[in-house]
């Protein structure tokens, strides 16, 4: 057994409905942006839809040691930036061939969901796009080992394998996923890559358990796994300027398999805008 929280059936239909907002945030997105448009423009959305859906941002306003509180409702992630871009990191319109990754975390009725997805605005290139395929492969194939009584490494060596010996790909070191529930961030650390000493990855052989809410989300970058950041500040970028991606679901294990509660992000469209 496990020490990693599991939440009853009751809690499960309140896990869902936060995801399900999540998912509407997404899909309003999709349908709201265009060329040209800020990241400010696009964080503004993000709050007046979750006002409208009933539920807040549980990323505005979020701390961790030595970092200000978050500023934005989502984090707004653009070509280079990895993860935990601020709405206004850049005053750069939105240009056609971006890629812009969203990260959509709500707080509803006292429970989280928290799913990113990646777009391309306008058009794309062929890198692009096989960047973009590479991700949304890469977290299918991870969650299909997400079933009861394997490991958590089963995860990372699926994610892994797809990114880096399939398509030749970086998985950005040091990122992972988590699990959550009325708290947004809580154990286990979700590695996407297996551990490379020991000691590394201490949460890599909990085995998955019935009632066990994972938020996964592979990172992926064309050039290099290296990130750097600016001391207390929140982006973090690819250490060479390349192209990265951001995927991320919200998994229920069940005794029977899984159940990925943001499935509607496969329905999105890849090119927005």
């Amino acid at each position: 057994m496990s020490t990693i929280p599991l939440i009853s059936e009751q809690e499960t239909e309140l896990a869902v409905a936060a995801a399900e907002r999540v998912v509407e945030v997404h899909k309003r997105f999709a349908d709201f942006v265009r060329v040209g448009m800020t990241l400010a423009q696009v964080d503004t959305f993000v709050g007046s839809t979750l006002r409208d859906l009933g539920c807040r941002s549980c990323f505005l306003g979020y701390r961790i040691p030595r970092t200000p509180a978050f500023p934005s409702h989502a984090c707004l992630s653009l070509n280079e930036c990895v993860v935990h871009g601020t709405a206004g990191y850049t005053s750069e319109p939105l240009k056609p061939g971006d890629l812009l990754s969203i990260d959509v975390g709500v707080t509803y009725q006292g429970w989280i969901g928290d799913a990113a997805w990646t777009y391309a605005i306008g058009d794309r290139s062929e890198e692009a796009a096989r960047l973009m395929r590479c991700g949304v492969e890469s977290i299918r194939l991870g969650i299909e080992q997400l079933q009861p009584g394997n490991q958590l490494l089963d995860w990372a060596k699926a994610v892994q394998g797809c990114v880096e010996r399939d398509y030749g790909y970086h998985l950005t070191r040091g990122l992972g996923g988590h699990g959550y529930g009325r708290a947004l961030h809580g154990p286990p650390f979700v590695s996407n890559s297996v551990p490379s000493f020991p000691g590394e990855w201490p949460d890599s052989r909990i085995r998955c358990e019935a009632g066990m809410l994972l938020a996964v989300e592979p990172m992926i970058a064309i050039g290099t796994g290296h990130t750097r950041s600016k001391p207390k500040q929140w982006p973090v970028f690819t250490a060479d300027g390349s192209l990265s991606v951001h995927y991320e679901h919200d998994v229920l294990i069940t005794k029977d398999g899984n159940r990925v509660l943001t499935e509607g992000l496969y329905d999105l469209p890849e090119v927005v805008g």
